[in-house]
């Protein structure tokens, strides 16, 4: 007979006997001992479903012509990715479902979202050209997902191997919102976007380093300056949302090809 790590609770009770639809997972207590674990953290995962909720609200507004909405939702589904793993790590509630659910829901919010909200305000006009770059960036989003969860653990967290998904995203909508909130039509300028679309689906898959920020302290102490500096970026942003959030991540997007090609020439001057 197997041994088993003794639990007083229903988690170590036969696999027979529990529900066939419950969720089980295995893991390791404080001794190091392998335990399984039934159902699923709860707090992490509501932000999860709010992110991916995000994203479907974008599309279902992109859908109905209200692009400044559908791009704001994005945004809005960018933070609460953010704070669904950070919220993990905090309450220690991380999981292999927690990772899953994640990914497909960055799906959504980051791969469908911003190519339906690009496609339906300048895309279509191109017709068979429209909506195959439009799916280049879903592809380019969903290939990323896939190859980040793979490379977990087993590469620097310091950087990102290609252009993640979010910022990716970000690009996308900042520019349907940027220009759409000035009453431009996408239909003017549908290969400025169509390149852009591709561009970023590209990126996405490439093997450009971009900077995580992973590596930065926000539990230790700071000078007060700081905070300072944190109301100043909030007051600059809240100015005007559309043009300044649009700025970051397209500054943010073309780092990773500028800090590529000067490490190419540094490589040259050296040999």
């Amino acid at each position: 007979m197997s041994e088993r790590p003794e639990d007083s609770s229903s988690e170590s009770a036969p696999e027979s006997l529990l529900p066939i639809d419950e969720h089980i997972e295995e893991g390791r207590d404080a001794e190091g001992r392998k335990v399984r674990h039934r159902g699923i953290y709860l707090l992490p995962n509501l932000f999860t479903t709010a992110n991916l909720f995000a994203g479907f609200y974008s599309i279902i507004n992109a859908m109905n012509g209200n692009y400044y909405v559908a791009a704001a939702a994005v945004f809005v589904a960018m933070v609460l990715d953010g704070l669904d793993g950070r919220v993990a790590r905090l309450t220690n509630t991380q999981s292999a479902f927690g990772a899953e659910y994640d990914s497909l829901s960055d799906m959504v919010a980051f791969g469908m979202a911003p190519a339906l909200l690009a496609f339906e305000w300048a895309l279509g006009s191109l017709g068979k050209v429209g909506w195959m770059v439009a799916f280049i960036y879903v592809a380019g989003a969903a290939l990323r997902l896939a190859r980040f969860n793979t490379q977990i653990g087993k590469v620097d967290k310091k950087w990102f191997i290609g252009l993640a998904s979010p910022a990716a995203a970000g690009v996308v909508a900042g520019t349907v919102w940027a220009f759409s909130d000035f009453g431009i039509k996408g239909s003017n300028m549908s290969f400025v976007v169509a390149m852009l679309v591709a561009a970023a689906g590209m990126l996405m898959v490439s093997n450009i380093k971009y900077y995580s920020f992973k590596d930065l302290d926000l539990k230790g102490r700071v000078p007060f300056v700081a905070i300072l500096a944190v109301v100043l970026v909030f007051a600059v942003v809240f100015s005007d949302p559309p043009r300044v959030l649009l700025l970051i991540f397209l500054v943010y997007a073309v780092s990773g090809p500028v800090q590529y090609l000067l490490q190419l020439r540094r490589r040259k001057q050296v040999e």
